[in-house]
């Protein structure tokens, strides 16, 4: 069967949508890959670290289009003076006897570096956390109004 003109076109349409796809993904991987964050945050969700359990270590990285998001080991290498890193998770036995713990963050590929110090928490926690119901029978407390001059 000869090649019609509308074959030949779909042809080339077909082979120009390809291209164009190919294209696309080129630059758009590259501008992902290029980007690298300026600078990098250190954000606790607590005040110290507890002795038997993961620790959250959550940075967050400054991007150039002034965007901040969460960084990971992907783009972090994390080193303490004690414990063990599982990703951004610090995991501190049980049995440390230290008061704080040193810890470097570096970014891949950059010079970029943060060097903080964490308590490790002394207090016990409770033995046992109140139930629902225990906190439903205290009676309310009363706050004070304040004067309105």
């Amino acid at each position: 069967m000869p090649l019609t003109c509308d074959h030949v076109a779909l042809y080339q349409f077909t082979d120009m949508r390809i291209i164009y796809t190919v294209m696309l993904l080129w630059f758009s991987g590259t501008n992902v890959l290029a980007q690298q964050p300026d600078s990098i945050f250190v954000h606790l969700y607590t005040d110290s670290l507890k002795k038997g359990t993961h620790n959250y270590i959550n940075i967050d990285g400054l991007f150039p289009n002034g965007r901040y998001l969460p960084l990971d080991t992907t783009h972090l290498v994390f080193s303490s003076s004690a414990g063990q890193f599982f990703g951004n998770n610090l995991y501190i036995d049980k049995n440390f006897i230290g008061d704080k713990v040193s810890i470097r963050v570096a970014l891949k590929g950059s010079a970029i570096v943060k060097e903080f110090d964490i308590y490790v928490k002394k207090a016990p926690d409770p033995a046992q956390l109140p139930t629902a119901e225990d906190i439903l029978r205290q009676p309310p407390s009363r706050k004070q109004k304040r004067s309105g001059n």
